[in-house]
This record gives structure tokens, sequence and C-alpha cells, in this order.
């Protein structure tokens, strides 16, 4: 977190990773052209999602990112998710199914489509729902989380789809294992914390 985006996109491995999004504000209009361009693999999320949204020269450059074999994953919330596919929320959560396949076959890539079930879909690859997970995931930080672990998983090798499908399932198993009354609160710093135990 305390290297240049210069300094990150020259040293590009195989496996090399960025994480982007998560807090970053109206920076990520800056800086998201450059990062769809040239990291070999990518998880946009949060901020990095609705500058996507809401520019159609960025959502072309992203598109080019499956010509040149480079592997990408969304993670919208549904409001996120609307917006990226120019409807309204309440649409998305009539059919979360086809909107997650329809973002997927619109942007060519992974889309985690977070909630209560959350999907995850890749084009030629069966739609998948996520059986772990509750409300205590509900909390200001554990999409965040979420991200950084898909993140974790390509890193190591783990192509899209199943990293996110791994991600997702290991979220929400802490999340149905964790002890209110003994650990207090599910916080994102407690979820990223409890990673090792899954």
């Amino acid at each position: 977190m305390f290297r240049s985006l210069d300094d990150l996109l020259q040293h590009n491995t195989p496996l090399s990773t960025i994480v982007c999004g998560c807090g970053g504000g109206t920076e990520m209009t800056h800086i998201l052209s450059a990062m769809m361009s040239r990291a070999q693999n990518l998880v946009l999320d949060a901020d990095a999602l609705n500058a996507l949204a809401l520019d159609a020269s960025l959502q072309k450059i992203f598109r080019q990112r499956k010509l040149r074999h480079k592997a990408t994953v969304l993670t919208p919330h549904p409001l996120e998710a609307a917006r990226l596919l120019g409807i309204a929320t309440p649409q998305v959560q009539e059919d979360r199914l086809a909107s997650a396949q329809k973002l997927s076959e619109q942007f060519q890539c992974t889309v985690v489509l977070k909630g209560s079930g959350t999907v995850v879909a890749q084009p030629g690859q069966i739609t998948a729902i996520n059986p772990t997970g509750n409300a205590l995931l509900a909390t200001a930080g554990t999409g965040d989380v979420l991200a950084g672990w898909i993140g974790a998983y390509m890193a190591q090798g783990l192509e899209a789809y199943g990293a996110a499908c791994a991600a997702v399932w290991s979220h929400g198993w802490v999340a149905d294992h964790w002890n209110l009354g003994t650990q207090g609160p599910l916080t994102g710093s407690k979820l990223a914390c409890a990673s090792s135990g899954t």
C-alpha cells in the first residue's frame, strides 16, 4: 500500500494482482485507466465500480482486458450492479442470477454480485449461488475484505472464477461460525484476521 502505481505495474508477473477501489474515492477516475490497461489480474470494488459505471471510455478499456487474456473480477453490491447495468436496483434484485450473468457478459469478466446468496458469474461457467454467510456480513469493511481475499486467491494462482467462488465461500463460512457472545461484533478487521481458520 506504500508503493507507487507505476512501481506496481512495472513489476507485472502472471500472478501479479491488484485490488482496486476500496476507499479510493474520486481518485479512482485518475488511475483506473492505467490499472485496467496494464495490471495482469485485477479485482474492482466500490469506488472503482462507480468510476467504471460513469465513464464509457473506461468501459471500452475494460472490455479490452479479456482480449489481452487479463483476468478481472467485479464485486458489486446491488446498487453498484444497477449503475453498471443502467437499471434500477429493484430490477437487479428481482433476478439476481440474470443480473450477474448479464454483467459478466457485458464486461467479459467474473462478477461477484454480493448479497444474501452471493452470485458468482462468468461467461462459459455455471453461475454459482454461495450457500454460506449471514447478516453479520452487512457491516462496513466486510466487502473490502472479500475483494482482498479474491485478490489473494488470484495471486496464489487460482483463475478468476475459482478464486471468486473460494473467497465468497470462505467469507461466508467465517460469518456462519462467528460467536457474537465470545467474539463480539464481526468487523472488517476481525473478519480479515479470522481468515486463517477457513
